[in-house]
């Protein structure tokens, strides 16, 4: 909207020619989402607390988890509001890339809006059935993989135009290198997917992204801290794989309008820190599945756009190990009747091994910093 004002005094005022910048609009993104989450923020913790909801806390985990019972659940909707009139206000609405993250970012959270309200308002303890919830990630995710893909295959085209080709059946599906898997810290190792293979890959980063952060979400800001910093690494990776010159000399696959994704992932980080003032310990609310479901599939959505998808399960490490070990935890109890961890996802073993909680998340938070570093030093180590 803001950008589409500033192009429009343009014309006759050349100083607003500078917002067509995508870096200044990625600063005014962050800033804005930011600025967002402070004013509405209490406001929406004094409402979540006013209608009481608020979060149950398992008897069978850290005991000192049971104060945290009642702190008000589904701040994640403050980031999901924040990111969204930010995203609005400053990106390029003709960007078919933009509406994709909007679209995978709205559906995944409307999964967990629904899942958080039979939690905590009608006190249904499982939430959306397991079956119910897989359903509608997979739907979303699978409309979210073939919308890239036919974004990939017109590359050079706006929004508008893409949606008139896809209905009027001239896509070109014949896809190129730029579906192909990457393999970083290699100049010329790639796999080539075609069309099945990078839908299949699609519908799982997105899926996987979206349970794995939803599973480290256990403890006061350990989901929306790395969650910053991937958003914010990816939004590097956006920018050097829409500009023709960088994605040249970094040898990347030069994908037209990705850069517009800097903006998005940008406001991503300013409302993650925004929604971090009020969730760092002790907490005043929860991010809840509304907010980790959504933005765990955003950053899987983002990581496919700018073909980064091995690099974003680095970065993304700690997600990585929080879903392990559930896994590992559930495969030998029902194999062998024993348990590898105190307590799954791994977080609650620390904490039963005696670390005390900010240790556990700032300890995270330290090496998702190293994470995101090695991601980041496959720019140039290739």
């Amino acid at each position: 909207m803001l950008l589409w004002l500033s192009n429009l005094l343009s014309q006759n005022i050349r100083a607003f020619a500078v917002f067509d910048y995508i870096t200044l609009r990625a600063v005014l993104a962050m800033m804005t989402a930011l600025l967002i989450s402070f004013l509405i923020g209490p406001k929406m913790i004094a409402w979540l607390t006013k209608m009481k909801i608020g979060q149950s806390v398992r008897d069978d985990g850290p005991q000192t988890h049971l104060v945290k019972s009642g702190t008000p659940t589904m701040g994640g909707a403050l980031i999901l509001v924040s990111i969204l009139i930010t995203a609005l206000l400053w990106c390029n609405l003709n960007n078919r890339f933009i509406w994709l993250v909007l679209l995978v970012m709205v559906g995944f959270g409307a999964i967990g809006w629904v899942d958080d309200y039979r939690k905590v308002v009608y006190r249904n303890p499982k939430g959306l059935s397991a079956r119910a919830k897989l359903f509608w990630q997979s739907a979303f995710a699978v409309i979210a993989a073939l919308y890239l893909a036919l974004a990939m295959s017109s590359p050079d085209i706006t929004f508008d135009k893409l949606l008139v080709q896809f209905f009027t059946g001239s896509v070109d599906w014949s896809l190129s290198e730029r579906t192909d898997l990457i393999v970083p810290f290699f100049k010329t190792v790639s796999y080539p997917l075609g069309i099945i293979g990078f839908v299949v890959l699609t519908y799982f980063v997105i899926v996987g992204g979206s349970n794995a952060v939803n599973l480290t979400d256990g403890l006061d800001g350990l989901a929306i801290m790395p969650t910053v910093m991937v958003a914010a690494a990816l939004g590097i990776f956006a920018y050097v794989t829409g500009h023709a010159v960088f994605a040249k000399y970094l040898q990347f696959p030069y994908i037209p309008g990705t850069g517009e994704l800097t903006v998005i992932c940008a406001a991503i980080a300013g409302a993650g820190l925004g929604f971090l003032w009020f969730n760092a310990y002790p907490a005043d609310v929860f991010m809840g599945d509304v907010g980790a479901l959504s933005l765990g599939a955003t950053l899987g959505a983002l990581a496919v756009a700018v073909r980064q998808e091995i690099v974003f399960f680095v970065m993304g490490g700690i997600f990585v190990v929080e879903t392990l070990s559930v896994m590992m935890q559930v495969a030998s109890f029902k194999l062998t009747g024993k348990r590898i961890f105190k307590m799954a996802p791994i977080h609650h073993h620390f904490e039963l091994k005696g670390w005390k909680e900010n240790q556990v998340v700032v300890r995270f938070w330290i090496i998702t910093i190293l994470l995101v570093l090695v991601g980041l030093s496959t720019l140039k180590l290739r």
